[in-house]
């Protein structure tokens, strides 16, 4: 275990933020003033153990009662890692609502092999479907529906995506067609591509079925997460980090896990912003494997504007615009001609791998520590690396660095840069385009505090016409539909606000035809704190 607690006066309302990274499992207790205490312990295969064994040192080390903790909050990459590495996925049942347009491509198509494999090809194109307009392309076959359920019932289904050309605007038929198959499969776990991506079918279809794969896992997850809670007697409400900087409740992560993609680099940057007090910056996120380099825009990612390929497979559902660079503190460090640094690493096992932890191998940590950077493990363990190497490996891992940040950047402009992770040791002081480059207090748990931070969500992408509606109208009505969403993620009504509205006109269309998205925010609500609680 990694114990760097620091003891503060204890608050009266608490609330906890962890990250479950692919090395370490950081957890946080903050107040409404500040953070408390901290702590780091390795990530577990059973991601409830590093759960528990985080929150226990925590609560333990400063005397808080279970009872003081007034909500928990946690972000995982169980659901990323179990899709890149094709484990414990389900088969999934698979019905596009379309005909007679869209035959001549069919769900799965451009999909990795070895992952058509494991979600099968159990698929079903049904009548029905819209046009952009909302006009019916036909009328929904629901005896083709019916027909689909029995077969998915008779070979074990229970995961099922359901895709209708141009859902978003109109659900309608999707919902028909999943009540169908809950009348004949009661305990199917149904994703609707309507609610998890946006317009693009193949993109969206592809979200769906993703999302449907990882049903099973999601159930496990949760009750993991929750069974921790339970065994620490901690009773307050449990939110799931999103992808966007925001939370969601466990009823909505249980259905939607796909949403929880990219969520660590996203905390990290949540966290950024709130360490440094800065809205609009470059974000320098760097672990023991990899880099990654986002951007801040009003204290939230910046968002993809392209589809994103998610282990081989392109989504269009929302990604923060992440650039992921195989540079962290466990990459190896290679001297046969010119000096590589990454991107192969050792990962969680740099504490005994790593020469200044007694292993044979090179890192960039140990790189640090021989040109006096970083003041850990036994330096005398690497004295003997000549100075042309340590010199070498550091404008190698400077130099990466620098490109990455460049490679994000949109304009000449000079930007603050802040650096969060425990490798944030190896950036430099100063970088090429950045105004000034922050290393703020405990920058090493940034993934944790933004998870801790983090508000509930809601968001609206769909097409509307400003002729028939008008822009206010149009706006009022997906401004509703994007509170509504907020509050069923978690959000108090009365907290509610609108931090972003985006019209991109379509030409191409007509009746003053508008593709709008909006998105809102709110404040989770926590339970209240018993009276008599520590102050």
């Amino acid at each position: 275990m990694i114990s760097s607690s620091k003891k503060m006066p204890l608050p009266a309302s608490l609330r906890i933020g962890v990250d479950v990274g692919g090395t370490n499992t950081d957890a946080v207790v903050m107040s409404d003033t500040g953070i408390v205490s901290w702590f780091k312990t390795p990530t577990t295969p059973e991601v409830g153990t590093g759960i528990f064994t985080a929150i226990k040192h925590i609560l333990e080390e400063n005397d808080l009662p279970p009872e003081s903790i007034g909500s928990v909050m946690i972000g995982t990459t169980q659901f990323t890692n179990a899709l890149i590495e094709r484990k414990k996925l389900v088969e999934v049942g698979i019905i596009r609502i379309a005909l007679p347009a869209t035959a001549s491509i069919s769900p799965l198509t451009d999909w990795p092999k070895d992952l058509v494999e494991i979600i099968g090809r159990h698929i079903h194109l049904v009548a029905g479907g819209y046009e952009f307009d909302g006009r019916k392309i036909s009328e929904l076959d629901e005896d083709a529906i019916f027909k689909a359920a029995r077969d998915f019932r008779k070979k074990g289904l229970k995961a099922i995506a359901i895709s209708c050309v141009f859902s978003p605007m109109s659900a309608a038929m999707e919902m028909r067609a999943a009540e169908i198959v809950i009348s004949e499969i009661p305990d199917a776990k149904i994703t609707l591509s309507s609610e998890v991506g946006r317009l693009g079918l193949l993109e969206r279809e592809n979200a769906a079925i993703l999302n449907a794969s990882l049903s099973r896992l999601a159930i496990s997850v949760i009750q993991s997460c929750s069974a921790a809670l339970k065994s620490l007697k901690i009773k307050a409400p449990l939110y799931i980090s999103q992808n966007d900087g925001t939370l969601m409740g466990v009823d909505h992560a249980e259905r939607f896990p796909v949403m929880t993609f990219a969520s660590g680099p996203t905390n990290s940057m949540r966290g950024a912003a709130f360490l440094s007090g800065l809205d609009d910056a470059i974000v320098i996120d760097i672990g023991g494997t990899t880099t990654d380099v986002g951007v801040l825009a009003k204290g939230f990612p910046r968002e993809s504007s392209v589809s994103v390929d998610i282990g081989g497979v392109r989504t269009n559902f929302r990604m923060p615009d992440i650039l992921s660079v195989g540079l962290g503190g466990g990459s190896l460090v290679r001297s046969d001609g010119a000096i590589t640094v990454g991107p192969d690493s050792v990962g969680f096992r740099l504490s005994e791998k790593a020469r200044i932890f007694g292993g044979d191998d090179l890192t960039a940590t140990d790189i640090a520590v021989a040109a006096g950077i970083a003041k850990i493990g036994n330096p005398a363990a690497v004295a003997s690396i000549s100075p042309e190497i340590v010199s070498d490996a550091i404008k190698v891992i400077h130099q990466s660095i620098t490109n990455a940040v460049d490679r994000m950047k949109t304009s000449a402009r000079e930007i603050p840069v802040i650096l969060v992770g425990g490798g944030s040791i190896l950036a430099p002081k100063t970088i090429r385009g950045a105004s000034r480059v922050i290393m703020p207090e405990y920058y090493s748990v940034a993934n944790a505090i933004g998870a801790a931070i983090a508000q509930a969500s809601g968001e609206v992408d769909k097409v509307y016409s400003y002729e028939s509606l008008g822009r206010d109208g149009a706006i009022e009505q997906a401004t509703k539909e994007a509170k509504n969403s907020a509050v069923s993620a978690g959000a108090a009504a009365d907290s509610l606000k609108v931090v972003d509205i985006s019209e991109l006109p379509l030409a191409y269309m007509p009746g003053g035809t508008v593709r709008l998205r909006v998105k809102v925010v709110g404040d989770r609500p926590a339970r209240p704190v018993k009276a008599g609680t520590p102050a």
